[in-house]
């Protein structure tokens, strides 16, 4: 068995964890940072697949991630804006293609009234909930026994609006169906951008993308922690704490976090790990018991990231901007992807929730079918015939289990409030599911790794 001592054990090695062990050395604190995974980056990810770079994880930067946006400048990264140049496609429950410019709608006028009115009242309760603290709104409770999906139907019979305001926080963010998650999560999901209008807001959301790819930002950001400091393949399994002299205030307790043939002893530990993943480790003393219930409270959604490689991207020559969406759709949702410099372009699209659930039911062939049939949708039968074919699904990957992010169940903010971040004694949480502002982003990793190398130091 190796055994080490340093100051600070860091389990988890995505954005959160090598954020918080940056932010450690830069403080002169010795760092060990223990990743399960055989690389670094937890969910921003990319691969080479026939000769070109797909990002098969977080990949987008939005005008308000002002953490994110400083750290690649302090990386030394640069961004570039997505294509939105033309016309957006929407297709209805019918399957009908609607082009419209992406300031018209392509909606009814009772229908987009109707919208607008639910927006407005979303955006104007989202404004009043802090997303740090949403326990603390003096409706919290009430929100949080209510289904968001229940709300909607409490303010509205119209299901053409209902169906085109729910995926603005259900399958686009939370990837989960509208009844699976309260209407005071759906309020935290949109406060944390900003408030429900900026949260819809496609121009901001998908602002801009990293040149050479997202993935270059845990990169470096491993490259500063060092990667004598960095231990991959590692999986943590149990974590020990044993107190010292002065116990009672915390003071001289070691932490020990244990892998297969290796031992890693310190005065803190920083487990950057999503909530579903925190039971994975046996901890000893266990963990107390309403924080533990806390966790089992918090569910991946889920959601398959699918990309289509062209010869051209055929659809700017109709004036199109790349942007297809439909709720009833396979793919709910489509962007060009087309970064500069590429050969050709590409697409993206998310199948979440239900839709995901359905494809899952597929074999592959079919899966592939499926999709295309729903780019075609909204691009014509161009998109049928990709020259590369590429999905992303992150629920079989064991030490991830879903995308985007965790989301608690209907009920758990309220009863659990600030146990979400609370710390067990030296052991401190970061992930950008227990996040405020930018949470279930890449932002809001950074915050959460920035917060507990603050506890930690």
């Amino acid at each position: 068995m190796e055994r080490i001592e340093t100051d600070v054990v860091v389990i988890g090695a995505g954005v959160a964890g090598l954020t918080a062990a940056r932010r450690l050395r830069q403080r002169g604190r010795r760092v060990v940072v223990l990743e399960a995974r055989d690389r670094v980056g937890g969910r921003v990810r990319s691969e080479r697949v026939e000769g070109r770079l797909i990002e098969v994880g977080g990949q987008w930067v939005a005008p308000e991630q002002d953490r994110l946006r400083a750290l690649i400048g302090e990386l030394g990264l640069e961004t570039f804006p997505r294509y939105r140049e033309g016309d957006d496609l929407y297709v209805d429950r019918s399957g009908a293609r609607h082009r419209h410019a992406g300031d018209d709608s392509p909606l009814g006028a009772d229908t987009l009234a109707e919208v607008e009115r639910l927006g407005d009242m979303l955006d104007a309760l989202s404004q009043e909930v802090d997303p740090l603290e949403p326990w603390t709104h003096p409706d919290a409770a009430a929100f949080d026994a209510v289904t968001f999906d229940a709300w909607l139907r409490s303010q509205s019979d119209d299901e053409e609006a209902i169906a085109f305001v729910a995926p603005v926080v259900a399958g686009g963010m939370l990837t989960k169906p509208a009844n699976a998650f309260s209407l005071l999560a759906a309020l935290v999901m949109a406060a944390s951008a900003g408030g429900f209008h900026a949260l819809g807001d496609m121009d901001l959301v998908l602002d801009a993308r990293v040149v050479g790819g997202m993935h270059r930002v845990p990169e470096r950001l491993a490259e500063e922690v060092g990667g004598e400091c960095i231990r991959l393949n590692t999986d943590v399994r149990s974590v020990e704490v044993r107190a010292g002299a002065g116990a009672g205030a915390g003071t001289g307790a070691t932490v020990t976090a244990t892998a297969a043939g290796l031992a890693v002893t310190a005065r803190a530990a920083i487990v950057a790990l999503g909530p579903h993943l925190v039971s994975r480790i046996d901890f000893s003393p266990a963990l107390p018991g309403r924080k533990a219930q806390m966790l089992q409270q918090y569910s991946m959604g889920d959601v398959i990231k699918v990309q289509a490689y062209y010869d051209a991207p055929f659809w700017r020559e109709q004036g199109l901007s790349g942007v297809g969406y439909g709720p009833y759709e396979v793919v709910c949702e489509a962007y060009d992807n087309t970064a500069p410099g590429d050969a050709g372009g590409s697409l993206v699209g998310f199948v979440s929730d239900r839709q995901a659930d359905a494809m899952y039911r597929l074999d592959p062939e079919a899966r592939r079918r499926a999709v295309l049939a729903s780019f075609a949708a909204y691009f014509g039968d161009r998109a049928l015939s990709p020259i590369l074919y590429h999905e992303s699904d992150w629920i079989d990957q064991p030490y991830t289990r879903g995308a985007y992010g965790t989301s608690p169940a209907v009920g758990a903010i309220t009863r659990y409030a600030e146990l979400v971040r609370s710390s067990i004694g030296p052991i401190h949480f970061a992930c950008s599911d227990i996040a405020g502002a930018g949470y279930m982003h890449i932002d809001g990793a950074i915050r959460m790794g920035e917060r507990a190398a603050s506890l930690a130091a």
